[in-house]
Order: structure tokens, then C-alpha cells, then sequence
């Protein structure tokens, strides 16, 4: 994860799709139409999971099995899905850049602190 984390602050900066840190004002506006765009890629994952089930949906009322039916659905969306997903990632790592955090060790923390609450 710290190399993608690496990788990305170098690739947005020579882009020049980093979030802009030289006043107050540029960070607010960066942060806000960043906010705007990740929230967009997540609204186009959601997009493709409701087509997902349409088409499984379209599939069965055709006469297919069920569980073939949503393989081939799957398998329609699986490469959007990818894309759809390495956005919403460029994002959240561009985010965890911007804040200086390190997206490993954040995850891993989490998953320590729901696994400590789900087991009490």
C-alpha cells in the first residue's frame, strides 16, 4: 500500500491532480472538488453494481439459471468495476497524501479496532 500511496503522490503531482497546498483557500477548494469527484467514482461503482443485478435480473426472466445468470453478469462489469475502483482509490490515496497518513497502517488499525468491538 506505501508503494501505491508513493506512486500516486508523484504521478498527481506531475499531473497536476494533487490537492493544491499553498493557502487556506486553494487547500478548501481542492479538498471540496476532490471530495465531489471521489464521491462521483463511488456513485459509479454503485452504478455498475445496479447493473450487475438488471442484468442478472434480465438474464433469469430469459430463462438462464440463476447463479449462471449473475456469473455473466459478473463477468460484464468486472473490468469497469476495476476502473471504477482504481478511481475511487487514486482518491482516498491522494486524500491519505494530502493529510500525511499512511494508508497501511491506517486500514490495519481499523480492522484491529472492528475486530476489537465485534468480539466484546
Amino acid at each position: 500500500m506505501k508503494e501505491l500511496q508513493d506512486f500516486t503522490k508523484i504521478y498527481q503531482k506531475e499531473l497536476n491532480y494533487h490537492i493544491k497546498d499553498d493557502s487556506y483557500d486553494r487547500s478548501k477548494t481542492s479538498l471540496l472538488t476532490n471530495h465531489m469527484l471521489l464521491t462521483t467514482e463511488v456513485a459509479e461503482v454503485a452504478e455498475l453494481l445496479r447493473e450487475l443485478f438488471v442484468i442478472t435480473e434480465k438474464k433469469i426472466s430469459d430463462g438462464m439459471e440463476e447463479e449462471e445468470a449473475f456469473k455473466l453478469a459478473q463477468e460484464h462489469i468486472s473490468q469497469d468495476l476495476g476502473k471504477e475502483i482504481s478511481d475511487c482509490l487514486a482518491y482516498l490515496c491522494k486524500l491519505s497524501n494530502f493529510f500525511n497518513r499512511n494508508m497501511e497502517e491506517d486500514f490495519y488499525n481499523k480492522m484491529e479496532e472492528v475486530r476489537v468491538r465485534m468480539t466484546k
